[in-house]
């Protein structure tokens, strides 16, 4: 279920845990937009520069069909940059990685190749006439600050601070994470959970002595199977864990810094 309150969405598990995502708004959002435009330009000279005499040879030759080829090939650039780039860095481009911000899905689920396709495509419609304005209009208007491409493809963009460190003492005290055995892995999902995925997985913990037993087991069977998806760690690594058990072992992955670092 989800919820909105001021610049924040609130969203709220099956289980009863809450967690709320601050909202990018239009300004930041430009900003990163104004960044990845410099990339993308940089990246089209860099290729003009590589193969401008090719394209110019081919232009003598062939006339027009060059140039379509040309417009065809900065549509990709373009709108390609944004798709990979949100898919390959969880909702991030070069500009929303700069400033912090990240796409995401909003009901808080893991985002999809649709809907990275989707929202980057109907980029066409949001940057009309000129500069986004239908974007930024869109934005002012929608009390999650959506653009059509966010509002069509069911996603926000937040703002993602560094993931803070909870007391979580109690829970990780004394107890083994065989996750540790593999830090290429381990350093992976780092890269990929969002501060937003961690702080559920945290609040979990925290509160598993307060749930309901079918309840608490539903919670975590389901938070690991999340994480299993995320990144697949060998079965040498999990075997024997039980879903709690492998939760926790995340989290302290997560959370806790190495000896010596």
């Amino acid at each position: 279920m989800t919820g909105h309150r001021h610049n924040r969405l609130v969203i709220t598990t099956p289980e009863g845990c809450r967690f709320s995502l601050l909202l990018a708004g239009p300004v930041s959002r430009f900003m990163a937009w104004l960044i990845d435009l410099v990339v993308v330009i940089a990246a089209g000279i860099g290729i003009w520069r590589l193969l401008g005499e090719v394209l110019a040879f081919l232009a003598a030759l062939l006339g027009e069909f060059v140039l379509a080829m040309l417009l065809l090939l900065n549509f990709v650039l373009w709108f390609g940059y944004g798709i990979a780039l949100e898919w390959l860095w969880n909702g991030r481009t070069v500009g929303k990685r700069v400033l912090g911000l990240r796409v995401v899905d909003e009901h808080g689920l893991r985002l999809t190749f649709s809907q990275v396709v989707l929202r980057n495509l109907l980029r066409l419609v949001d940057m009309l006439p000129m500069l986004y304005l239908v974007a930024g209009v869109s934005c002012m208007l929608s009390r999650r600050c959506q653009r059509l491409g966010d509002i069509a493809a069911g996603t926000v963009v937040i703002r993602s601070p560094r993931i803070g460190r909870p007391d979580l003492r109690d829970v990780l005290q004394g107890k083994f994470n065989s996750l540790r055995a593999h830090p290429h892995l381990e350093a992976r999902l780092r890269n990929r959970v969002s501060p937003a995925e961690a702080r559920v997985a945290a609040a979990a913990l925290l509160r598993r002595d307060s749930l309901e037993p079918e309840a608490r087991v539903s919670l975590f069977a389901e938070l690991a199977e999340h994480f299993r998806e995320v990144v697949r760690f060998p079965e040498a690594a999990t075997d024997g864990l039980s879903d709690e058990q492998y939760v926790r072992n995340v989290v302290d992955s997560l959370y806790r810094a190495r000896k010596g670092t």
